[in-house]
């Protein structure tokens, strides 16, 4: 990634998890770290300056971060709509002057080469950068770039649906680097597939 902006990682664990039918921010991964923990960890690993964890409003901070003194979280707004969208906003708002590599929470099988990818793709004239999903072919915004140039964008668009927002504005989507690494789990029979070899 050609830029001198600093690069900043979200992990969105603010779900509900209903289908799930408990938190998937604090399922345990088969490598013993809840599944918020190892996206954080891994968006450390692959050089982000500042990992955030976004989090409902009334949310607990889920578990596996007992040894970070001053995890950093951002939180929607009490009156805030439900969605992604809202928690990515809220930490661009943070820190508006960065790139900022989102991660949904529930993917197990997400690895560092996906992300280093990712990274060193994003052109610098690009406002996001995604993978192309291997299911339906269209892009996956929550394994994704977000320059600062977006902001103003996802605080003005009519979407309340990140993939809807990278659609109408031609995010160039890459092809993934190792299958299956954007499986999500968004149910314990998903849970159970996507932690399976």
């Amino acid at each position: 990634m050609s830029t001198s902006r600093p690069l900043h990682g979200l992990v969105l664990a603010g779900g509900r998890s209903s289908r799930m039918g408990e938190d998937k921010a604090a399922l345990v991964h088969p490598d013993g770290r809840t599944l918020a923990r190892r996206c954080h960890d891994l968006l450390a690993d692959v050089g982000c300056e500042n990992v955030v964890l976004s989090l409902r409003y009334d949310q607990e901070i889920p578990a596996g971060f007992p040894d970070i003194a001053e995890l950093a979280v951002v939180r929607d707004p009490e009156d805030a709509s439900a969605g992604p969208l809202v928690g990515i906003i809220a930490a661009m708002s943070m820190q508006p002057d960065a790139d900022w590599l989102v991660l949904a929470c529930d993917l197990p099988r997400l690895d560092l080469p996906t992300l280093r990818h990712l990274i060193s793709s994003k052109r610098p004239d690009e406002m996001f950068l995604s993978y192309r999903s291997e299911f339906d072919g269209l892009p996956e915004p929550l394994c994704a770039l977000y320059a600062p140039a977006a902001l103003p964008l996802l605080r003005d668009t009519e979407f309340r649906c990140p993939r809807k927002v990278l659609i109408r504005h031609d995010c160039r989507l890459l092809e993934p680097v190792t299958p299956r690494a954007l499986d999500n789990a968004n149910t314990p029979e998903d849970w159970q597939t996507a932690t399976t070899p």
